[in-house]
């Protein structure tokens, strides 16, 4: 029992950047064992070696380090995080290009860090070109990538004030605020050891249940896998390229769209945010602003049939209408939550609406993006709904300017220190589109297909390539330099600017 205890701990001390390279590394016995029930032999052989290389190298830089004590300073979970989304698809990408021999290292490398930052785009348009043990591979990293946020957000980002929790917080984004709590002097393996026993069991029965529902519904079952693992992870990831004009009923849509809910806040399942003292789900300003687009944005598509955007037939009329706003519905709710799918009646919503392209309507619900410590990226819906109360509240004082806010202390501070932190965040999220965008038009890509992509990458929403621009961007075509601003752009919009900037502050390093 004593030996048991001194494994474990001896293991707990190992860099928190090789213990997830560990899990990684063994994870891939799951798909080496799909792929040899599937008697793809190649694959099998290809995870399995890749797999048991990883667990070696593990196994001989833990023993390297036996006996050593890490030291925990303030930024170096954050620093795995950041190595975790760079380094680690390198070593990730070795089975996919082994099992798929006929592309190129750096395509491997960009659909691993797209997975793995969530994102979900891809180089491989034809769904029929990568075997059915890669588009497992693809969805098991992504979904993995997505738990891995998850317990990061509680346990590395939280006491940093960083990720969106910086909005309610009295201390400065990447300090600890230790006049609070005592955060900061609590070791932070401890953090993510309970970060991690308290979300994993929840994030994988809630995987597990959707796939099972998607069972119910008639999918496949390595369809319905992927699609409940890409879901929960919001990385719009799908063995048939999507869910337009593959298949996929209106019971396993209706499915789907109800576990996306869960990236709108995280009070869906958890309390340890900082809008959990509001008063419950159905008070938390993120889940309400949420509902409150998901329903508003298709009402507006579906009102401006009305206003005579276009004529219709009055028999086709009637039978299109359920389906075009249920379409408008769905894809809504699945690019707010940066997910990315889209409805199967998307086809209808647009033809009803009249809009041709409705590239900025996804482009812009991307943007806003999900809640707070979520698998969703974009700008956050806290910050916008900071911005939004101190604007409320300037309006206010323009019409009585000696009046007091009532919003009581927490909501005085989100009016004004949260929403000028949620500026600032905003100001930077403006400045890395800009930058990204131009750096894309300097390697020749058209600048409204740059934009796209910019704004894809940054809010972790790949598939606005194909459905944000006139015609769907071939990323296949772009160049190798193209190739690795898009990969940045994906880990940047992944760990966002402010803790990219607490990474390059050297104050924080010496404590």
């Amino acid at each position: 029992m004593r030996r048991k205890s001194y494994i474990r701990r001896e293991i707990l001390e190992l860099p928190l950047f090789l213990l997830i390279f560990g899990v990684f590394s063994a994870s891939t016995i799951f798909p080496a064992i799909f792929a040899l029930t599937t008697q793809d032999h190649l694959a099998s052989r290809a995870f399995f070696y890749s797999g048991l290389l990883g667990v070696f190298i593990f196994t001989l830089i833990a023993v390297a380090h036996a006996g050593r004590r890490a030291r925990h300073g303030a930024l170096g979970p954050l620093m795995s995080l950041f190595s975790s989304f760079v380094f680690l698809p390198a070593l990730l990408a070795i089975p996919f290009l082994e099992a798929l021999p006929t592309t190129r290292f750096l395509h491997a490398y960009f659909d691993m860090v797209s997975a793995i930052t969530t994102t979900g785009a891809t180089l491989f348009d034809d769904p029929g070109r990568i075997s059915d043990t890669l588009h497992l591979w693809r969805a098991q990293v992504a979904w993995m990538g997505g738990l891995l946020m998850w317990i990061a957000a509680s346990a590395i980002l939280a006491p940093l004030h960083l990720g969106g929790f910086e909005v309610t917080s009295q201390a400065e984004p990447g300090n600890p605020d230790e006049r609070r709590s005592n955060m900061g002097q609590i070791d932070p393996r401890q953090r993510l050891l309970r970060s991690a026993a308290a979300l994993t069991p929840t994030y994988l029965a809630l995987t597990l249940l959707l796939w099972v529902l998607l069972l119910a519904n008639g999918d496949r079952s390595l369809v319905a896998l992927c699609h409940a693992m890409s879901v929960l992870a919001t990385s719009g990831i799908s063995p048939l390229g999507g869910t337009h004009d593959t298949g996929v009923g209106f019971g396993a849509e209706a499915m789907m769209m109800l576990f996306m809910l869960f990236a709108l806040s995280r009070l869906t399942f958890s309390k340890d945010t900082v809008t959990a003292t509001q008063g419950g789900l159905f008070t938390d300003p993120e889940f309400r602003m949420g509902l409150a687009l998901i329903l508003g944005v298709p009402v507006v598509l579906f009102v401006r049939h009305f206003l005579g955007a276009f004529d219709v037939d009055a028999s086709a009329e009637a039978l299109e209408t359920g389906s075009a706003f249920w379409g408008a519905m769905f894809t809504v709710t699945s690019f707010l939550t940066t997910t990315g799918f889209v409805s199967a009646s998307w086809a209808e919503a647009q033809s009803w609406s009249g809009l041709e392209t409705p590239g900025l309507i996804l482009m812009g619900l991307a943007l806003i993006g999900g809640g707070v410590a979520t698998t969703a990226g974009g700008v956050k819906l806290l910050r916008v709904f900071a911005l939004y109360r101190n604007g409320v509240r300037e309006m206010e004082r323009l019409v009585h300017p000696h009046s007091v806010s009532g919003a009581g202390q927490a909501g005085r501070r989100l009016q004004s220190n949260g929403a000028f932190i949620a500026w600032i965040f905003f100001m930077l999220f403006a400045l890395s589109l800009a930058g990204v965008t131009l750096l894309l038009t300097f390697v020749g890509a058209p600048f409204a297909d740059a934009l796209v992509m910019s704004v894809a990458t940054l809010a972790t929403t790949g598939p606005l390539m194909e459905f944000a621009a006139d015609a769907p961007i071939e990323l296949i075509q772009l160049g190798d330099g193209a190739k690795m601003i898009l990969c940045a752009a994906m880990v940047l919009g992944r760990l966002e600017t402010l803790a990219i900037i607490a990474l390059l502050t050297p104050d924080l390093w010496r404590a």
